[in-house]
This record gives structure tokens, C-alpha cells and sequence, in this order.
């Protein structure tokens, strides 16, 4: 075998191997979320799976990268285009995994998230977890680590989320928690309460892949001069740290409620 052949043997089999790892590290890493998602193993396991999904992408897409310069100097142009999409899949799906890991790091370890941290809001037909406050980080800061679990909560979540807070609507409470559970049907959540005599919504949100549940209440008083005064809270069933999830959906839902008072 000369040593032109040779080298087109091997580009051929880098090929495959981009090929099985790029597209195979995608299968893999849906494979693992949607059997967490059903209840199949559990999804911590999940997790295991999307990690080695993860440095098997960025396999393939580095083997693509070399099989490209190969399949082009050799002038097998019908594995360009394979080589590409592979490397085009690792590019994609590894960018997105690490955008969700730099933003994990960004914000506390907290999965519980609420615009009023005097008064919280309660559920009524859902349920607080019962390690709710069992994993609060203290940041390597000694005067938080010293503050009792559900303090050192709220001092972490005002540090992070100072941001969120009560909102003011010039509707009546009635008219609100109408307003509130349109939007949440929009979102695709899922309403087990609305209550307009007690001013009171209740939801739960799921994630599309890992089928992960995160429970929501809004509760709506009426204020010192007749404006609905509107207190949201959010918060996942599972997990220690939400990525800044139900943060970013408490945002989004308020700014929607204050576009129906200007509206």
C-alpha cells in the first residue's frame, strides 16, 4: 500500500470516527435527558451521560477538523461535506453545553426564587420540598455561613436576584390573576389553582428534555389605593442549583404582566 492510499484509508476512517462521534454524542446526550425525563434512571444519571456526551462532541469535532485538512489534500471531496456537518454539530452543541455551564457559575447554588423575601409567597395544592434550604452556599463568606439556612437564602438571593421584586398593576385582583393565568397557558404551564377570591395562582413548569418540574405561585392583594400589588415565587423540585432559571422566568413573567398595564 503506498503512502497516498495509506493516508486516504485513514482519512476515511477519521471520517467515520467524527461522524459516530459528533452525531453519536448528540443521541447520547438526548438519550440520557429524555430517560430522565421518563422516569428510566435517574437524572443524576442523566447528567453522567450529557458529561461523556459532552468531551465525546468535542471529540469528533476536533477528529472532523483534522479529517477535513486530510480528505481535501488527497481530493476526496465526497467527505468534505460529512466532515463539515460533524464539525459544524460538535461547534454547536458544545457551545450550548458550555454557555449552560459558565452560566451555572455565575449565579448561587439556589433553586428558589421569590419577589418578596419578608412575606414569601405559600403554596396551597403544591408543596415546598423538604431540603429546601438544606443546601444554601455561604460563597466562602464566614458572617453568611454563621446565618441559619433560610437567612443565608436570602441574603444570597438578594446579592444575586436584587432585581426581582413586587410589582404594582392599576387592574383589580380578579382582573390580574385573569392576566396571569392567560400568560401561563401561553407558556405551556401547567395550572393546578386559581383562586380570585384569595388572589392566588398556582402552576407547575416543565422543562422540555429532562422533564424537570418547577413549581409557581402568584399571589395578587389588593393595595393601600385599589392597584393589585403582585408577588410571584418559583421554585424546582429537584436540584440544588437551577442555573438561573426560574429567575429568568420570574422576569420574563412580570415584564409580561407590566406590558398588559400599559397595554
Amino acid at each position: 500500500m503506498t503512502e497516498a492510499l495509506r493516508k486516504r484509508v485513514w482519512a476515511r476512517r477519521l471520517t467515520l470516527a467524527a461522524a459516530v462521534l459528533s452525531f453519536g454524542g448528540i443521541a447520547a446526550a438526548l438519550l440520557g435527558a429524555v430517560g430522565s425525563g421518563q422516569g428510566v434512571w435517574h437524572f443524576r444519571t442523566g447528567f453522567v451521560i450529557l458529561r461523556y456526551a459532552f468531551f465525546a462532541t468535542i471529540a469528533g469535532g476536533l477528529i472532523a477538523l483534522a479529517a477535513l485538512l486530510l480528505v481535501r489534500r488527497y481530493g476526496l471531496h465526497g467527505l468534505t461535506r460529512l466532515n463539515l456537518v460533524a464539525l459544524i454539530v460538535s461547534v454547536v452543541f458544545v457551545t450550548y453545553l458550555g454557555h449552560q455551564v459558565r452560566v451555572s457559575r455565575q449565579v448561587p447554588a439556589i433553586h428558589d426564587v421569590s419577589t418578596n423575601l419578608d412575606d414569601v409567597p405559600s403554596f396551597y395544592r403544591l408543596h415546598v420540598r423538604q431540603d429546601n434550604y438544606a443546601d444554601i452556599p455561604d460563597l466562602g463568606r464566614p458572617p453568611l455561613a454563621r446565618l441559619t439556612p433560610r437567612e443565608r437564602w436570602k441574603a444570597v438571593h438578594r446579592m444575586a436576584y436584587g432585581d426581582i421584586r413586587t410589582i404594582s398593576l392599576p387592574l383589580s385582583v380578579s382582573d390580574t390573576i385573569d392576566r396571569a393565568a392567560a400568560l401561563a397557558n401561553e407558556r405551556g404551564w401547567e395550572v393546578v389553582t386559581i383562586d380570585k377570591v384569595n388572589g392566588i395562582l398556582e402552576a407547575v413548569a416543565t422543562s422540555r428534555f429532562f422533564r424537570f418540574k418547577d413549581n409557581i405561585v402568584i399571589r395578587v392583594r389588593k393595595g393601600p389605593e385599589g392597584e393589585a400589588v403582585v408577588d410571584m415565587r418559583s421554585l424546582s423540585r429537584v436540584g440544588i442549583s437551577d442555573i438561573g432559571v426560574n429567575a429568568k422566568r420570574i422576569r420574563a413573567f412580570l415584564a409580561d404582566m407590566q406590558e398588559a398595564k400599559q397595554g
